[in-house]
């Protein structure tokens, strides 16, 4: 009876004790035999990572450099680098090799080299992978797209600048210079707080970044409060132009300024002027730029070069004869970019800035003459181009319209150029 009373409850306690442990048995199975799939899992990423993962090092091509040269600065050893040159040649001609081009080089979490890559332009990259014991090279099309986008800024020193903070490339601030050039001395009038606003078409690479400027199709540059808009349109011969709301033409004969950007007038157009190097009185017919030795000199207006060349106290000279009995004179250059008889256009570079003949300093010293007599140029009225057809008014009302309007409201803009202004320097 006792013996019957222990079997009954030992056989239950046996059962769960063997029921545990083939529980424990069966969990410690799983748990190996999922450690093992993880592990061997492991092994496939890392050796997936090893085939497939590229980490690139870019560096700007720097003066002078040739494709191997460029190789070596970023660690390739001298002779993988010459059989990478000698794969790339063959698609794609070296001597095309630009300073400032970026060249990358993409090894494996090892170490080892994947891949080589160098952007010919904005539209083509060269691309170097090994093949075996050798390199194959091909150059493969840049995939990108055309948008149009709003760009917009607030003024704090130069447009230059503002450009550059509105997150675009120097490009886009010559082109504004250019387009308002003709009523906007960009060296004088901009002030602190101006705003501008572009309706711009954009090339831009999947990321977003941009590589190339379009078309501008409206813009607006707020100078000390007062908006000057221009619109894209077509002159009366069909010549890509840009005219203001009220349909005037912005092209006037002459640009506003021999220099593009913002240099200080040291002196002034005076009929008794204190010279600083003969130390006595006389006229000064022209205004005095000070700007840097090599700053570019444009011509404001069509002409034709009557002289280039060096003569007494003008230093090296470039004179310029255009229409209406209008002529310009740029003195005291570092370079001569034109010859005598020569057909220049407007905003043509035909020098650079210097310090030659009876100069204290580096400096631009332009003048303007008007029928034999000089001008004071800061005083001289423009004479502006033919504004829009009456046949074409009505399509530029349309076309006007539709630009201006997707302009960003300006209101907006200088409600952020105010915050920009509140935000300490070390957020923005």
């Amino acid at each position: 009876m006792v013996n019957r009373r222990l079997f009954a409850i030992c056989l239950p306690v046996s059962l769960a004790g063997l029921a545990f442990l083939t529980w424990v048995f069966y969990t410690r199975l799983e748990a190996h035999s999922a450690f093992q799939e993880q592990a061997r899992l492991a092994v496939q990423d890392a050796a997936r990572i090893r085939a497939h993962v590229v980490h690139f090092a870019e560096r700007r091509v720097l003066p002078g450099a040739t494709f191997a040269d460029a190789l070596g600065r970023l660690g390739v050893e001298p002779n993988v680098a010459a059989t990478v040159a000698d794969a790339a040649q063959s698609v794609y001609n070296l001597r095309g090799f630009r300073t400032g081009n970026r060249l990358a080089v993409g090894r494996s979490v090892d170490g080892e080299l994947r891949a080589v890559r160098y952007q010919i332009d904005p539209d083509r990259m060269l691309w170097v992978r090994p093949d075996g014991e050798r390199f194959r090279a091909e150059i493969q099309t840049i995939p990108s797209e055309t948008v149009i986008a709003p760009v917009t800024g607030q003024v704090r020193d130069s447009l230059y600048n503002a450009v550059i903070d509105a997150g675009e490339s120097p490009e886009l601030a010559v082109r504004l210079a250019e387009i308002f050039g003709w009523d906007l001395d960009f060296y004088t009038d901009p002030r602190r707080g101006d705003t501008f606003r572009v309706l711009v078409e954009k090339k831009q690479y999947a990321s977003g970044e941009t590589v190339a400027y379009g078309k501008i199709y409206a813009a607006e540059y707020n100078n000390d409060g007062h908006a000057y808009q221009a619109v894209l349109f077509r002159d009366p011969n069909g010549r890509a132009a840009y005219y203001g709301a009220d349909g005037k033409s912005l092209e006037k004969a002459f640009l506003r300024s021999p220099l593009k950007f913002s240099a200080p007038i040291t002196s002034r157009f005076s009929r008794s002027r204190f010279h600083p190097v003969l130390k006595t009185r006389r006229p000064h017919l022209g205004i005095d730029y000070g700007a840097p030795v090599g700053t570019p000199v444009q011509s404001i207006g069509t002409g034709t070069v009557v002289f280039a060349g060096r003569k007494g106290g003008s230093g090296n000279l470039v004179h310029l004869r255009h229409t209406n009995g209008y002529e310009t004179m740029y003195m005291h250059l570092s370079r001569i970019l034109v010859r005598g008889g020569q057909k220049v256009e407007q905003g043509q570079r035909i020098g650079l800035v210097g310090a030659t003949g009876l100069a204290t300093g580096s400096h631009l010293d332009f003048r303007i003459l008007q029928h034999g007599s000089y001008r004071n140029f800061e005083a001289l009225r423009l004479p502006p181009a033919q504004p829009v057809a009456k046949k074409d008014w009505s399509e530029f009302v349309v076309v006007r319209d539709r630009w201006l309007g997707q302009l960003p409201d300006a209101g907006s803009v200088r409600a952020q150029a105010a915050t920009a202004e509140r935000l300490p320097a070390s957020s923005q």
